[in-house]
């Protein structure tokens, strides 16, 4: 059935000159059918290159939002509307309005995880590929607000030495990673990496080997000698890296003592069957009022621009 899902797809692809964006954090089925796959810089990358009338987007809603404003005139569609993001959920434009209000002065980095408001509201936007290039573009006196997640805002303050002002928000598939889980990972398997993504709470951070973006992580695995790894991110990074390092072990930190797989719902909302309707069909399609998209393509853009002057281009 799903090869034949596949098949359905990939002809309709053709006939519509469509191109399939997915995260990392997809069912494996739906990376391997992808034309680009990777994390949210490369995917931004990738929308704006692609010369295809229709982007279909495997992700969640402020992934497809951002191809959308960096393409308006393609159709930009997704699976299910309604994959949304527990971090850029906690973070609300009006909200965060008030919250500038407060801070006069401070210009505003916000991370990609977040809605489009919340980017016109942005100085620049970034990643976790980019971020600490990102912030290290402003002067080291300019004062910063940094939003919306409070654990790569900590950590890129650890690392740069700024005092970034951050706003209070998390996601909740990496938040909620187990510390006692990774500490007895560790001692169980002492020859084994602990890598992790920024967004980890810092008691988490403080204990890894290696800290970095999900195409970062990927990377390290591919590149250094060990053979195991404990691997504190969603669990749909683990197809790539068993696919590039077959020899090597990977071990996943769960969610709790129950071991319980870390999967992101919205990610995993998205399914072949529901692939193969949005292609056919052309819906959901990403609908946008045309001065929001202006107003949130001057901080992506100013992304990309300084992105690509750090030669951050994956």
């Amino acid at each position: 059935m799903k090869n034949n899902l596949r098949d359905k797809i990939l002809r309709l692809k053709e006939e519509k000159n469509a191109v399939i964006l997915a995260h990392y954090y997809q069912v494996p089925e739906i990376q391997d059918l992808a034309d680009y796959i990777g994390d949210s810089l490369q995917l931004s990358q990738n929308a704006v290159e692609t010369d295809a009338n229709i982007i279909l987007f495997a992700g969640v809603h402020f992934m497809a939002e951002t191809a959308k404003i960096l393409n308006p005139t393609k159709k930009v569609i997704m699976p299910d509307l309604n994959a949304g993001c527990s971090l850029a959920d906690s973070c609300q434009a009006e909200d965060l309005q008030q919250f500038i209000n407060n801070y006069p002065g401070h210009k505003v980095i916000s991370y990609i995880n977040c809605s489009s408001a919340v980017k016109t509201l942005s100085d620049v936007i970034c990643t976790s590929s980019n971020a600490i290039k990102i912030v290290e573009s402003f002067p080291v006196d300019q004062q910063l607000i940094f939003a919306p997640d409070k654990n790569l805002g900590g950590y890129i303050n650890n690392l740069t030495g700024r005092n970034m002002v951050l706003w209070n928000g998390s996601c909740e598939v990496h938040d909620i990673l187990s510390t006692e889980k990774v500490i007895q990972l560790k001692a169980e398997n002492p020859d084994a990496k602990l890598i992790a993504h920024p967004e980890c709470k810092a008691q988490i951070l403080v204990l890894a080997d290696f800290i970095g973006s999900t195409t970062a992580l990927l990377n390290y695995t591919m590149k250094n000698e060990a053979k195991q790894f404990i691997v504190a991110t969603e669990t749909g990074i683990i197809h790539q890296m068993k696919k590039a390092s077959p020899e090597k072990e990977f071990i996943l930190v769960p969610k709790d003592e129950t071991c319980a797989c870390n999967d992101c719902p919205y990610m995993k909302m998205n399914t072949m069957e529901k692939l193969y309707l949005a292609l056919k069909n052309e819906t959901p399609e990403i609908l946008m009022n045309e001065e929001l998209m202006n107003k949130a393509r001057i901080p992506i853009q100013r992304m990309l621009d300084i992105s690509k002057k750090a030669n951050i281009i994956k």
